[in-house]
């Protein structure tokens, strides 16, 4: 049999005989007619997520030292807790913090709203929802997100720690979500405050009798969280916190 010597190459692929297509990949990409069914599969998601990534990247790098502060959407304006958390981003702002939220209503357009009225960089990370409002006002940086565990990340990455108030759902997601990873030390020193005694008193209780007794945590592992009730509270545990890690590092540095 004779040896066919004609050869195609594809990018780094070499091909031969009836291997070699009849269209160039660049004729398929500019063919007119084609099956769109493709934008919905695996590979173009992977693509989608990568991008989601680059983009969340590329808006936060450089804003700073930074504090997520978590709550719920449904909370009103004319609340206390709404007014607290106001009071809590304007604080931020003036120790040098960039405020991290959702972006949507209640608390996380309060937070936006104490940073921005502050003069302070005010942070939004949207997701995709069908019920979703939007982008609150007072976000001077926003981004919206497709994906929950993208989003997830940005409030981890580019924050020193978490402030949450009372909320619902979501709110409890990105608490566990934060608690966990400090539990298990694939972040450190990462304080997490919770504002509102009364509303978390019977959350930390269970914790403390509950879970600990029937060995599902450590016994310890309740302090992660510190409650308080007030916006300078908040803010001065958060500060504990912070520098107790910097303290941490700086020993740890001068140990090596």
């Amino acid at each position: 049999m004779k040896q066919n010597n004609k050869q195609y190459h594809k990018g780094p692929i070499v091909l031969r005989g009836d291997q070699i297509p009849e269209q160039t990949t660049d004729a398929r990409l500019l063919a007119p007619k084609q099956d769109t069914d493709f934008v919905h599969s695996d590979p173009w998601r992977i693509m989608r997520i990568q991008s989601e990534f680059v983009e969340g990247f590329g808006v936060l790098a450089d804003i700073g030292p930074a504090v997520s502060i978590f709550g719920s959407a449904r909370t009103q304006p004319d609340s206390n807790q709404y007014k607290v958390t106001e009071e809590i981003a304007a604080s931020l702002v003036k120790l040098d913090y960039a405020v991290i939220t959702g972006g949507g209503p209640g608390i996380m357009e309060a937070a936006n709203k104490g940073a921005f009225e502050a003069g302070g960089v005010s942070v939004g990370l949207g997701i995709e929802l069908p019920f979703e409002q939007g982008m609150n006002e007072f976000v001077n940086r926003g981004i919206n997100f497709r994906y929950f565990f993208v989003r997830k990340l940005m409030f981890v990455k580019y924050a020193l720690g978490f402030i949450v108030l009372p909320g619902g759902f979501g709110t409890m997601d990105e608490l566990f979500e934060a608690l966990t990873l400090v539990q298990t030390r694939k972040i450190s020193g990462f304080p997490i405050i919770l504002v509102g005694k009364e509303y978390w008193g019977g959350l930390i209780s269970w914790i403390r009798t509950s879970m600990v007794n029937e060995g599902m945590v450590n016994e310890l592992d309740p302090d992660l969280l510190v409650v308080v009730d007030t916006a300078e509270e908040a803010v001065e545990a958060l500060q504990l916190g912070i520098h107790k890690l910097a303290s941490e590092v700086r020993n740890s540095q001068s140990n090596d």
